[in-house]
This record gives C-alpha cells, sequence and structure tokens, in this order.
C-alpha cells in the first residue's frame, strides 16, 4: 500500500490562511486608519469667514445705504417667500430672463422656468424646509448692478450652525426701481477636499482663511 504523505498539503494550507488572515488585518488597519483620517479632516475644516447674519450690516464696496437696503430687502424677500414654500413669491424676486444654478448643477433659464421647478419641489422633497443665511460681501458696480456672496442652507427643524454652501447672488435695479436677482449660483462646499488644498499647498487658503 503506498501511503500519502498530507504534511506539505496541510503546511501550504496553514501558510494560507496566515497570509490571508495577514492581509484581512492589514486592510482592516488601513481602512480605520482612512476613516480616521477623513474624520480628522472634516473635523478641522471649519472656516473663519462665516459672515454676517444681516445683510443690513455689511460694509458695502461701492453703491449706498439706500442701494444696500434695496438689495438686502430683495434677499429678504426671497428667503421669505422659501420659508412659506411659496414658489410664485420666491419667483417674483428674479428678473424675468433670470438663471438660476442648483449646488447639484440643475440650471434653470427665466423666472417661469425656476418658478414652475420651485412649486415642484415646495410640494415634494423640499416641503416645509427653510433658508438660513449669513452673508460675505455686496459690491456694487455702475450704479444698477450688485454682486452679493452668502453662505446658505436649508433646513426643517433646528437651524443648522454651520452653512454648507457658498452661493454669489447678482442683483440688477430694474426700471421700476426694484432690485431683482437676474442670476444665482450655489456651490456645495467640500469641506474635506477644501482641507486637503489647504494642507498639500497652504498658497491656495483665501486671505480671510489665513
Amino acid at each position: 500500500m503506498t501511503t500519502i504523505d498530507t504534511e506539505p498539503t496541510k503546511s501550504g494550507k496553514s501558510r494560507r490562511r496566515t497570509i490571508v488572515r495577514a492581509l484581512g488585518a492589514t486592510t482592516l488597519a488601513l481602512g480605520v486608519a482612512a476613516a480616521g483620517g477623513y474624520l480628522w479632516l472634516s473635523q478641522t475644516s471649519d472656516v473663519r469667514n462665516a459672515g454676517v447674519a444681516e445683510c443690513t450690516t455689511l460694509t458695502p464696496d461701492g453703491g449706498s445705504e439706500a442701494d444696500l437696503r434695496g438689495v438686502c430687502a430683495t434677499l429678504s424677500a426671497m428667503t421669505a417667500a422659501w420659508d412659506r414654500n411659496d414658489a410664485d413669491a420666491y419667483g417674483a424676486v428674479f428678473t424675468e430672463n433670470a438663471s438660476y444654478t442648483t449646488f447639484i448643477g440643475t440650471h434653470y433659464q427665466g423666472r417661469s422656468d425656476l418658478t414652475a421647478a420651485h412649486r415642484a419641489l415646495f410640494t415634494g422633497f423640499l416641503k416645509d424646509t427653510k433658508l438660513a443665511d449669513s452673508y460675505l460681501g455686496v459690491r456694487f458696480y455702475a450704479g444698477n448692478v450688485a454682486i452679493v456672496t452668502t453662505r446658505g442652507d436649508r433646513y426643517e427643524n433646528d437651524r443648522p450652525t454651520e452653512l454648507s454652501k457658498t452661493q454669489t447672488y447678482t442683483l440688477v435695479r430694474e426700471q421700476d426701481g426694484q432690485w431683482r436677482i437676474a442670476s444665482f449660483h450655489n456651490t456645495q462646499r467640500q469641506r474635506v477636499m477644501e482641507r486637503i488644498s489647504y494642507l498639500v499647498d497652504p498658497e491656495t487658503k483665501p486671505q480671510a482663511e489665513r
């Protein structure tokens, strides 16, 4: 009778199990380290320039006090309309040919387009939401154009303490004397990517954040 030596086979299987376990432990350790690193980056990415709560307390670059009040009144009316989920009132603060770009990249062209979209949104997944804003700055050009930058977010229950989006409004004073929004662009702040950018190249950090 021929005797089969099973020891090499057993030894090979044992080595494979050891390698698999080592690889599994290494993968787990790397995963934990990556998660910890991501969490650290997220927690250390707060902004210094959070803006001011009241639009009228901004120090404008150009324009008059009356211009600032007019621009702020339009933005206040926009926020109030959103808080009521009133699509028609929301659309009314925009010019007839306004452009509107959301943080996910959806682009609406014209008041009727953005109003219809918000009528659907306010009865859908944006129902009962409100807007939170803080104001970063306002600049006036040629007497009838204003650029306003803000931080903002939407919420349902408690107002968020940190606003996740950065927004740019271009307002124009129309022939009836009213300031209306001609263009709106909303950008989602990528806090971890922003933090990485600052760590890799500190020169990319805005002056207000240094």
